[in-house]
């Protein structure tokens, strides 16, 4: 009796998937001059996250150390993080957004919301409410600290 069940929730785990994937990539588009996206959610995460080591970031991003030493290498370069030296261990060091990463971070983020709000508007009620509804449902699959934090 639990086979259509499962059937059911497979679709609908393969449908969601690519809807946020499709999802993703379109907001990825909207208001990201410059920054590729790995950037940018490097970026966003010490921005919400505040200073942090190397390591740990790669660990929040799901990303290799050496693949994220050479995105916060990039964004060291182009000003948005600076390099400070860890207070707890004189042989690390912490990536700490800019003020001008933050400024970048809160323009893509309006950017992306600004558009993401446009194509909800576009929704019936019933869906709006169905997407209000599911919210708890997603923070709490990815893990979010806190109801309402910033994408």
């Amino acid at each position: 009796m639990t086979a259509p069940i499962d059937a059911e929730v497979e679709d609908a785990t393969a449908r969601l998937y690519l809807a946020i994937g499709r999802l993703a990539r379109l907001l990825r588009r909207t208001g990201s001059p410059g920054l590729g996206p790995g950037a940018v959610s490097a970026l966003a995460t010490l921005a919400r996250c505040g200073p942090m080591r190397l390591g740990d970031l790669a660990n929040k991003e799901g990303v290799a150390p050496p693949t994220l030493s050479r995105i916060v290498a990039a964004l060291v370069e182009a000003g948005y993080v600076k390099r400070e030296p860890d207070p707890q261990d004189g042989r690390a060091w912490l990536a700490t957004p800019t003020p001008e990463g933050e400024t970048m971070v809160s323009g893509v983020r309006s950017a992306r919301v600004r558009e993401l709000q446009r194509r909800i508007e576009q929704l019936t009620p019933e869906h709006v409410t169905a997407l209000v509804n599911a919210l708890d449902a997603l923070e709490t699959l990815v893990g979010e600290e806190s109801k309402g934090a910033p994408a």
